[in-house]
């Protein structure tokens, strides 16, 4: 070859670093990459296909497999849309959303202990991943015994929960979030001080507050370039403008900043987590609308009204009236929205998912651009993509 010509390479989409089926195109001169193409179908799953021909309550467990580290921001996501759909916004009870408020930072820290560990493996430190994947595996014991399942965890309904907390849940969240600090600063004093950290993630994958605003980046890519958003403050749902937390925010736009950025993240987790906890009071935790929301199980099996309206909503459906809505949250990527469509019938007319990590994965050509090729390893990790949502 000669010095003068680029060389083409194929990263992924089989690569452990690409972090699921994602295909790099890379124009290499040398080591220095000059072109950066993402490729991406691989995975697709036709989600929102899917959601027009099921009921609104059948497409919730579709949502779990989208960003399937952070199934239960996506059920939240999504039944906010459809409670917006259907005007009763203001009727869900109190202790529903803070029990949507707790499972959702604690799907928060287990999203970003994922990342984390991923990361940091991918430049070489092994450690942190045993050392995350502890904390993780808390998370996903409680998510069991709150749902059922480990990982595609569906426990929101339209109108609530499908269930109240079992009995003991909330003291162990509160131990995990008490303790879950000192675990980070654990993680801190692994990476944040190490020279090899350092010179891996410094200056690395820089991209300004303009560029990403451009772009359409959010999440804690957007705060790592100094844009202070975040919809949980400045367009608060589920009752987050009871709850006092910082929104961490950094200048330098580069991969430490971004790591930063989630490591403070996962320290106001654990606070908004004990918040919740502090403002959790026995309660209903449905709706009153027994048109649209599901009978608490006790009434299905007790009251012939209860049986005839769950029964009319799981073979029927109801019916919004025709409209659209959009609904966003500060998913643990960036922020998640979901647009549906109703024409008046049972079904979705159309369903929209605004997801993170696709809208994200747009900034990195011009991340690793003019960069080493291991940099495209260490930018992949702080982009914090999952390609279930990105290939949605």
């Amino acid at each position: 070859m000669k010095s003068n010509e680029l060389m083409t390479i194929n990263m992924g989409p089989q690569h452990p670093s690409t972090h699921g089926v994602l295909q790099l195109i890379l124009e290499l001169d040398g080591e220095i990459v000059r072109k950066a193409t993402p490729h991406i179908g691989y995975l697709h799953r036709g989600v929102e296909k899917l959601s027009e021909h099921r009921t609104y309550h059948q497409v919730i467990p579709l949502t779990d497999r989208l960003d399937y580290l952070a199934p239960m921001s996506n059920n939240l996501g999504y039944v906010l849309a459809v409670e917006k759909l259907l005007g009763i916004t203001d009727q869900i009870p109190e202790r529903a959303k803070v029990v949507r408020v707790l499972l959702t930072e604690l799907t928060r820290l287990k999203s970003h202990l994922v990342w984390l560990a991923t990361h940091a493996l991918d430049i070489g430190a092994m450690t942190v991943f045993l050392y995350c994947f502890r904390e993780r595996e808390v998370i996903t014991d409680l998510y069991e015994k709150i749902s059922g399942a480990r990982m595609t965890s569906n426990y929101f309904r339209v109108g609530g929960l499908s269930a109240d907390l079992p009995a003991g849940v909330e003291q162990e969240m509160r131990e995990y979030a008490e303790g879950m600090p000192a675990h980070i600063d654990e993680y801190e004093g692994l990476l944040t001080g190490n020279r090899i950290w350092q010179k891996r993630t410094i200056g690395v994958g820089t991209i300004t507050a303009e560029a990403a605003i451009d772009i359409g980046i959010t999440g804690p890519g957007l705060r790592a370039s100094g844009v202070d958003w975040d919809l949980r403050r400045d367009n608060p749902y589920s009752g987050y403008e009871d709850y006092q937390f910082e929104v961490p925010v950094r200048q330098e736009g580069d991969t430490f900043a971004r790591y930063k950025v989630r490591l403070d993240e996962m320290r106001q987790s654990s606070l908004i987590i004990l918040q919740a906890l502090d403002k959790l009071k026995p309660g209903p935790i449905l709706a009153d609308c027994p048109k649209v929301v599901l009978p608490p199980k006790q009434d299905v099996v007790n009251t012939i009204e209860g049986l005839i309206h769950h029964f009319k909503i799981i073979t029927e459906g109801f019916k919004p009236e025709a409209g659209e809505v959009y609904q966003g949250i500060e998913a643990p990527k960036g922020e998640l929205g979901f647009y549906l469509v109703s024409d008046g019938s049972a079904h979705p007319y159309r369903m929209k998912v605004r997801p993170p990590s696709f809208i994200n994965l747009q900034g990195l050509p011009q991340m690793v651009e003019g960069r080493l090729l291991a940099d495209v390893i260490a930018v992949i990790g702080t982009l914090d993509i999952v390609l279930g949502e990105i290939d949605r």
